[in-house]
């Protein structure tokens, strides 16, 4: 039995990584909406009440009308916008960030895909927070590079045509969409200063988290507990500064659903760096929607990836 999905938004650059990543496989079977009626209300409820799970890839507004429209319908969603990354009713879509969420997860009706600056900050942070290096309360700064594609067809467009900067830095007023998912999956009471940038390459990321050394947290304390927290899983891994080489490039891991930390600095200066890397489009987005799919489906999670 092949199970029915409806990528509600599929001619964006996220959705049509989705579809690539399910195309070929024969436990899903795509719902489609005949383009010409992509956009009425009737048609996109007719593909919700035939799918099993749909897939949001859609402006935040959008995703929230779609939610409204289906509803009644025994339809499951993973929401990959901003829209309910902090609602009531949606279940965080990391599955490696926290005991139990999996499960939850594997359970839900309403899935919130992570962001891409989020999953990786994150995935630092969070484990670091729980394992009492990282104070609550403490004056962070978060560090990120994406490539292009993370900005959504107008900026492709920009630079696909030459038009855009090599490299800029960007929400400066400190109310980029990602904060609150951020400050709410860490535990975070103070809110950090995000520094995001976008370079002149089509996908994949880096962020970086630097801090200070002492008290307990050294290198190795660091590695440690991002190792011990993400030991046996398939999609992130904890390598060694050693490992991760002198220079850190952000598209190293693009088309896959991977992403890698790693710890660099020197105990002796009490500096450190923790940095990961993912593709934005692939556990930043895509990658990590067809994930949360393969555990609410209950199939091989790794299937597609």
């Amino acid at each position: 039995m092949a199970y029915q999905v409806f990528i509600d938004g599929e001619a964006g650059t996220t959705g049509l990584q989705i579809r690539d990543r399910l195309a070929n496989r024969d436990d899903i079977q795509l719902v489609q909406v005949d383009p010409a009626r992509r956009k009425e209300p009737e048609a996109r409820r007719e593909a919700f009440a035939a799918a099993d799970v749909a897939i949001l890839c859609l402006p935040d507004d959008a995703a929230r009308e779609a939610v409204a429209l289906a509803e009644g319908l025994d339809v499951r969603f993973i929401d990959a916008s901003t829209a309910h990354r902090v609602a009531d009713g949606w279940v965080y879509g990391f599955a490696e960030v926290a005991a139990g969420a999996r499960e939850a997860i594997a359970a839900a009706k309403n899935v919130s895909n992570p962001g891409c600056y989020s999953t990786g900050a994150i995935a630092i942070i969070a484990p670091l927070v729980a394992a009492g290096l990282v104070a609550k309360d403490e004056a962070l700064s978060i560090i990120g590079v994406s490539g292009y594609t993370g900005g959504g067809k107008a900026m492709i467009a920009d630079f696909d045509a030459g038009e855009a900067p090599a490299h800029f830095i960007y929400a400066l007023d400190q109310h980029h969409k990602h904060l609150p998912e951020i400050i709410a999956r860490t535990g975070l009471t103070t809110r950090p200063v995000f520094s995001p940038a976008v370079g002149n390459f089509a996908q994949g990321m880096a962020i970086q988290l630097p801090l200070q050394l002492g008290g307990g947290r050294s290198l190795a304390t660091l590695h440690q507990a991002l190792a011990d927290h993400y030991a046996g899983a398939q999609f992130v891994r904890v390598v060694t500064a050693e490992e991760a080489g002198p220079r850190i490039v952000p598209t190293k891991l693009n088309d896959t659903n991977m992403l890698e930390i790693s710890v660099h600095g020197d105990d002796a200066n009490g500096c450190a760096n923790v940095i990961a890397v993912l593709d934005n489009l692939g556990k930043g987005a895509s990658g990590a929607a067809v994930q949360n799919l393969n555990i609410m489906l209950g199939v091989d999670e790794g299937a597609g990836l």
